[in-house]
């Protein structure tokens, strides 16, 4: 029961990881708790059943099924990409030299208002997408793991590896880790800051779209209020790791979702959700730095 608890965590894991790299590019770049990134990842995950619909009614998914879904992936993606840019551009951008709370209030605004866009588009009712995997576990050892899971544990880690090479390889990520570090010094050197703020909202959004299309195919539903439950947890990933920092906010993620997983099967399942709420309160009392705080200064 433990291993098997340990590999639903991971998997939980996993998604928190990926909408707290959001959190934490956007906090290491601006300082700011982009609170509207967890409705980023809800509008993922309604995109994904959109999208599977269109091409379930093309025909496409009946007869390539693997290309389809890939299309959902990739069109979500591109989609919430655009999302986190025009929020960017309209409620952060024109905030970026008022007072620290502007754009914090801007930001709880802009969360309240994405939740009622979507329930207003899309309706109060759970939406539902098809098991059109297969979902028969995979067994070893008494261990059993769904292919699902499988794929989001193995997706995830290639995208967080895939971020950390490009923060740390690419031309952009030195600009994003440039900027993030002195964006004065950064401007005069020539790099332009609003195109770098702007890449760094669309790279985040993009993770958070994939974890919203690997939530919805994992769990089978989504609600418009996903979002603000997944980006608290998130956040408070984040902040376990240290805000700002990229490989703090993955192994915050983790960590986080092997609490939750073993505290729900060993303690009690009705407080699953209150112990990412325990954490946040701990970390904040006992190291509000996180546990990698100590390499912020070379946060992206």
């Amino acid at each position: 029961m433990f291993v098997q608890q340990l590999i639903n965590g991971l998997t939980l894991g996993a998604v928190y990881a990926l909408v707290a790299l959001g959190y934490t590019m956007v906090y290491g770049i601006l300082e700011l708790i982009n609170f509207a990134h967890g409705e980023i990842y809800m509008i993922g995950a309604y995109l994904g059943i959109i999208y599977l619909g269109f091409f379930t009614a093309a025909g496409l998914t009946e007869s390539h099924l693997l290309l389809s879904l890939g299309l959902v992936f990739l069109l979500s993606a591109i989609t919430c990409a655009g999302y986190g840019m025009t929020l960017e551009r309209i409620a952060y951008r024109p905030l970026r030299h008022a007072h620290r709370l502007s754009p914090l209030i801007s930001a709880i605004g802009m969360s309240i208002f994405l939740q009622n866009y979507v329930m207003l588009t899309q309706g109060s009712a759970d939406k539902v997408f098809p098991h059109i995997l297969p979902t028969g576990p995979l067994s070893e050892g008494g261990m059993a793991i769904s292919g699902i899971q499988l794929f989001i544990i193995v997706a995830s880690v290639v995208l967080m590896g895939a971020l950390q090479f490009f923060v740390r390889k690419t031309r952009l990520g030195k600009a994003m880790r440039a900027t993030a570090q002195d964006k004065t010094m950064a401007s005069l050197c020539g790099i332009p800051i609003d195109r770098v703020i702007a890449a760094t909202f669309a790279i985040g959004s993009i993770l958070a779209a994939v974890a919203g299309v690997m939530v919805v195919m994992y769990y089978g539903v989504v609600h418009f209020f996903i979002g603000y439950v997944a980006g608290i947890k998130a956040f408070t990933a984040a902040v376990l790791g240290g805000i700002g920092n990229i490989p703090g906010a993955m192994v915050g993620g983790l960590l986080l979702g092997l609490v939750e997983s073993l505290g729900a099967a060993y303690i009690s399942s009705e407080f699953k959700d209150g112990f990412a709420f325990l954490i946040l309160i701990l970390v904040l009392i006992f190291r509000p730095s996180g546990l990698l705080g100590e390499k912020v200064p070379e946060r992206a």
